[in-house]
């Protein structure tokens, strides 16, 4: 019974930090937004992650998230693959693609911008690259609070690059409540500071 009541009381603190962050993303300004997402650029661009690897798996970003389509511009300036999801229908998975403009983009799952699968090229090879991951909230350890639908907790859990997720500053918090098999990604990028989380953090049980 204890076990119930704490995963119910789990659900209720997951959804309210949902909201609390939903809404401030929602009062952001546009214009304090739009620096933001440019100093979260420049600070994921200075990562030796993102010089090393010549492959970005990059969420597309919605009006709420850090923009990524600059992200994408710089990428792609910089010779580098940029590899996109794909929700696959009826399943909690993700298929990437690689895209080479935005035209290869048209509208999908949740009214999110998705790959074109019949003008892309699916990538399978998930052993090495820079996987870019959104959250809602981040927590000092690196461990993310998404929408709670579960795609990228499944990919991450058989991804064997480097992860990176971007936030702003003000959706971070100390502690955040996770599970045994969570991930955490292995560097937090704010407008603010990048933060690398500690190897002996990595493991779940210690978004």
């Amino acid at each position: 019974m204890s076990a119930i009541v704490k995963n119910y009381n789990i659900k209720e603190i997951k959804t309210s930090l949902r909201k609390k962050y939903r809404s401030y993303r929602e009062a952001l300004p546009t214009g304090k937004k739009n620096v933001f997402d440019a100093s979260i650029k420049h600070n994921l661009l200075k990562l030796n992650e993102y010089k090393e690897n010549d492959i970005l798996f990059l969420y597309v970003s919605k009006e709420i998230e850090v923009d990524t389509y600059g992200i994408m511009a710089q990428c792609w300036q910089d010779g580098k693959t940029v590899a996109v999801p794909r929700c696959v229908p009826g399943t909690r998975d993700m298929e990437f693609y690689r895209i080479r403009q935005r035209e290869d983009l048209e509208e999908g799952t949740f009214g999110v911008m998705e790959p074109i699968v019949s003008q892309c090229e699916k990538i399978t090879d998930f052993s090495h690259g820079l996987c870019v991951v959104p959250g809602l909230c981040f927590d000092a350890k690196g461990f993310r609070l998404g929408y709670g639908k579960g795609y990228y907790d499944r990919f991450l859990s058989g991804f064997q690059g480097s992860t990176a997720g971007i936030c702003y500053a003000e959706c971070v918090q100390w502690n955040l409540p996770h599970g045994y098999f969570d991930r955490p990604v292995d560097v937090l990028v704010t407008e603010n500071y990048i933060r690398r989380i500690s190897k002996g953090r990595k493991k779940g049980g210690a978004r």
